[in-house]
């Protein structure tokens, strides 16, 4: 089959688990699910991941056509709206991701641009980014990368000052966070001390790496500016896009690389994946090489980590994710966010999307 074809499948797959969930949790938002039974743990306001939930919904909603599924999407949505006011730099994840994907829906549109200008207003002129916040606990003053996916298009949305305050926020967070080639997943900012490295997430965490790479990805398709530092972004791009020595180069990489035999991570694979569909996207030598990745390891997740039609489990599900190694939290499971990241690097493959512009 070519690429098209098989894409084609798993979306499909993976968009009528949509469906299949969206029965099962009715007007909550999933998290995780056993990856025995295919059942979710659940959440009323969505946490950090409600995004993704409202995103795959407007994914199904674009590849089936249905005002049904439009309508669905649309609501569940809107039940995201008391995220724009709360403390935490995740109103990216959940604010971008929940309505990028929307096509001609007002109360979205009205939603992402209330979320963006919240986010400018957020920002710590002082530190030069929008600190972590308070809403799930801990110290507020920190810098995460998980706090730049999705923030970054979000604040540049909102026009000149809201593009300064993304290039703030971004570059800020290289400077924190990209140490010597390595990622320093989250840092926590003492007036005495400055910035000083946290132990959680730990430094081989399965997801800095991809979530620093897809903002980076971002940002490199904004306008063309002085600001954004387009050179010292492609650069950090490159860097970030070779895996550490031992860390395979297609596949899925375990979750905490200090522990290599321990559970694996495919959500952090299929952020990886559309990353690069970004990257590839951006005019430059090793576009071709992107691409090529990209493809490796949709393939490699659908081929090896997807369930199928076949079989006692629901199809559609990407296996082998993981919430929380430390912590011991569904170490292999289906989780919310590689769902949309894998339909998300399958609808570009397929054209379903334009993946620069989500």
């Amino acid at each position: 089959m070519t690429s098209v074809d098989w894409a084609e499948r798993a979306l499909a797959d993976v968009l009528h688990r949509v469906a299949v969930t969206r029965a099962e949790v009715g007007a909550r938002f999933p998290l995780f699910a056993d990856p025995d039974t295919g059942l979710w743990e659940t959440t009323g306001r969505g946490s950090w991941t409600g995004g993704f939930w409202a995103g795959l919904q407007w994914l199904r909603a674009r590849h089936t056509g249905d005002e049904a599924d439009r309508a669905v999407a649309s609501a569940c949505t809107a039940r995201l709206a008391d995220w724009v006011e709360a403390d935490t730099a995740t109103r990216g994840l959940i604010l971008w991701y929940g309505t990028a994907l929307a096509v001609s829906d007002p109360s979205a549109d009205e939603l992402r641009n209330r979320a963006a200008h919240a986010c400018l207003a957020a920002l710590d002129p002082e530190l030069g980014l929008i600190p972590w916040g308070s809403v799930f606990g801990g110290p507020r003053l920190l810098a995460r990368v998980d706090g730049l996916p999705g923030t970054v298009p979000l604040l540049a949305s909102a026009g000149v000052e809201g593009a300064t305050a993304a290039t703030s926020h971004l570059h800020r967070h290289i400077d924190l966070c990209h140490v010597d080639g390595s990622v320093v997943p989250a840092l926590r900012f003492d007036p005495a001390t400055g910035w000083q490295p946290c132990d959680d997430p730990p430094p081989g965490w399965s997801r800095g790496r991809p979530w620093l790479l897809l903002a980076v990805a971002d940002a490199l398709h904004q306008p063309t500016t002085m600001q954004w530092n387009h050179q010292r972004l492609a650069a950090t791009g490159a860097e970030l896009v070779t895996p550490p020595t031992g860390l395979p180069r297609w596949g899925v990489p375990p979750a905490d690389e200090g522990q290599p035999d321990g559970p694996k991570d495919t959500s952090a694979a299929a952020i990886t994946a559309v990353a690069l569909l970004k990257l590839a996207r951006v005019p430059g030598p090793r576009a071709d090489e992107y691409a090529s990745r990209a493809l490796a390891i949709l393939d490699h997740l659908v081929t090896a980590h997807l369930t199928g039609p076949t079989g006692a489990r629901p199809a559609g599900m990407l296996l082998n994710g993981c919430y929380d190694a430390g912590r011991s939290v569904a170490a292999r499971h289906e989780l919310i966010w590689g769902d949309f990241f894998l339909a998300l690097g399958l609808a570009a493959l397929t054209g379903l999307i334009d993946i620069r512009t989500v």
